[in-house]
């Protein structure tokens, strides 16, 4: 799955949101690092709905523009669940594999280095 796919699912699981709402909780959650686009975030949303992962919850018009909320379904609850526990998985075997090389692993964008002195 794709990063802004996870993403998106992850934000949908606090409850349903509308593009906006979601585009926000992504650079949020993302610290920054993804900023989703009107295109990106309808062209991911159309293929979650299509996957059977997301639908509509319900729609309501705000200053005369109709405004869609999504939700989770409880097979895109489940997916994402698979999803993050894969990630987590794949994130502890990359740390141990480092640490039985003698790296010291620091804070996510730090620098690491190894026990020898040498740095990464």
């Amino acid at each position: 799955m794709q990063e802004p796919a996870f993403l998106i699912l992850s934000a949908l699981a606090q409850g349903p949101a509308h593009g906006y709402g979601i585009v926000k909780d992504v650079e949020l959650s993302s610290e920054g690092r993804i900023t989703l686009r009107a295109g990106t975030l309808y062209g991911a949303i159309d293929r979650l709905v299509a996957a059977g992962l997301v639908e509509i919850d319900h729609e309501e018009v705000v200053d005369s523009r109709l405004r869609r909320y999504y939700r989770l379904t409880p097979e895109g609850g489940n997916r994402l669940a698979a999803e993050a526990h894969r990630a987590e998985a794949q994130a502890r075997s990359a740390l141990a594999r480092l640490n039985a090389r003698g790296w010291v692993v620091g804070t996510p964008g730090g620098a690491g280095s190894r026990l020898d002195g040498a740095t990464a």
